[in-house]
């Protein structure tokens, strides 16, 4: 019974939001409410300036339910993130980088579903999730407000985790997103028009799954006017593989875009990209887990340079958990980007260490 316990809490929960840790404060009458907490206390060491320093962190929110008729169940959740590495003079913006990172609410209908609506998880993240698994690092691709690789505004999702009741393990979903206009630099990287996305996944009972997902949204004026990448939308589509089982995991997941793969730098986005990420981990049953990763990204017809890596390194690092409430990690991340590379980007190393506590 403890060893499976610790498989239960050692593997690391959708974007920090689970009830595995939770702490129950209400459960009565059909009515449940569960706290969610997390403190991430960390270092990031390299040569480049601008990812060197603090990069700590704290999460708080809460997961909320209501059973309103024998097959019919509310829930919300919402979550919040507050930068411990911001200062408390107000007048140099104390609150910068905060943030509010899911808040929806929606209806469960027994087999046939849930339907929710608000700032929810865009569902090319079901794809990236199998690799955004490293002890700091990864999760690339999935930018926040970037076409629904990630947490997302304004999105009205549905999803069945058993094809209605008739095949375990399959899920399917559909999505939807309204239009979000914003200001300033926001208009170009998390701005958008309406978009649609599906997704598609199979688990056994072996740890075997597969998963693929598919975008498309809705570029703004102000997207189109910068110096890279032009299109009317934004078109991604992913797949991914995964072995969870026997103390192992292995994922490995490829994807491609079009007019959606940002450009470190503020340049724009690549009219192609294509994504690579593969993780392998071990979970010893004394808490230590150590993970060996690759992640890349190469973009193609980008104007006046070609085809050029925008993404490319090697991760090697490992978690420690010395109980479900608190872990320890190391990451180092090798970056393999040419010195000369024709993007101008950053080719340091990067290491991150930390510290965990969540509920």
């Amino acid at each position: 019974m403890i060893k499976r316990k610790l498989l239960a809490w050692a593997i690391p929960a959708l974007l920090g939001i689970s009830s595995v840790n939770a702490a129950d404060v209400y459960n009565k009458d059909g009515n449940k409410l569960d706290l969610t907490g997390k403190v991430d206390v960390s270092r990031l060491i390299s040569s480049d300036k601008n990812k060197e320093g603090d990069d700590s962190y704290a999460r708080f929110g809460f997961i909320g339910e209501t059973q309103i008729s024998e097959r019919i169940t509310g829930y919300g959740v919402w979550q919040y993130q507050f930068q411990l590495n911001n200062s408390e003079d107000a007048a140099a913006g104390a609150h910068r980088n905060n943030r509010t990172r899911l808040g929806y609410a929606g209806l469960k209908f027994g087999d046939f579903g849930s339907f929710d609506y608000g700032r929810n998880i865009g569902l090319i993240y079901d794809v990236l999730a199998y690799t955004d698994m490293l002890p700091k690092f990864g999760g690339d691709s999935a930018g926040s407000d970037l076409f629904l690789t990630s947490r997302a505004t304004g999105v009205a999702t549905w999803r069945t985790s058993n094809f209605f009741g008739l095949v375990d393990g399959l899920s399917i979903a559909a999505q939807y997103q309204g239009k979000n206009e914003r200001t300033g630099d926001e208009a170009v990287r998390r701005a958008n028009r309406e978009g649609y996305a599906a997704s598609i996944q199979y688990v056994d009972d072996s740890g075997i799954g597969a998963v693929a997902a598919w975008a498309s949204v809705g570029r703004t004026e102000a997207q189109n006017a910068v110096e890279l990448g032009k299109g009317d939308r934004a078109e991604l589509w992913s797949a991914a593989l995964k072995y969870d089982a026997n103390q192992l995991y292995l994922a490995a997941m490829y994807g491609e875009t079009r007019n959606a793969a940002w450009i470190p730098g503020g340049n724009g986005y690549a009219n192609k990209a294509q994504l690579i990420e593969i993780v392998a981990q071990y979970q010893f049953l004394n808490g230590f887990r150590p993970s060996l990763a690759y992640v890349a990204s190469r973009g193609k017809d980008i104007e006046q340079i070609g085809d050029a890596d925008i993404i490319k390194y090697a991760s090697v690092g490992a978690k420690y958990y010395l109980n479900s409430n608190m872990s320890l990690y190391a990451d180092y991340r090798i970056n393999l980007l040419e010195d000369d590379n024709k993007l101008g980007l950053s080719t340091d190393d990067i290491t991150g260490v930390g510290m965990v506590y969540q509920f």
